[in-house]
């Protein structure tokens, strides 16, 4: 069964291209390594909540955009070995002025799919 990394962000509305361009970087690179698949997605009809929500989990701030991505894996192993070597890929340069978000509000894990139809 595949298994998927999934993340969760607040990227400034005004940084939403430079963003995109970081994807687009990464993903090849993600991909040369083992994935099947990278999927960005910039919100769009994402509420605030009561107890909680996606906003309040990046703790967005006015003028921030929740994005919400995943990468699909083949399988945990795949994953182990194909992420080690992304993050070791001298393709993976930080672009000079930083990541276009702040990388302390983002929430990630590790996801064994248990259903796929």
């Amino acid at each position: 069964m595949t298994y998927v990394d999934g993340y969760v962000i607040a990227v400034p509305d005004d940084k939403k291209q430079e963003y995109l361009e970081v994807a687009k970087m990464v993903a090849p690179i993600f991909k040369d390594h083992g994935a099947l698949q990278v999927i960005e997605c910039w919100g769009d009809d994402v509420p605030d909540g009561k107890l909680t929500s996606f906003p309040m989990a990046v703790k967005a701030e006015p003028g921030e955009t929740v994005v919400f991505s995943w990468v699909l894996w083949p399988s945990k192993e795949a994953r182990e070995a194909g992420k080690d070597k992304v993050m070791n890929d001298p393709r993976m340069q930080m672009p000079p002025d930083g990541m276009p978000f702040d990388g302390k509000r983002m929430i990630f894990g590790g996801f064994e799919a248990i259903l796929d139809v």
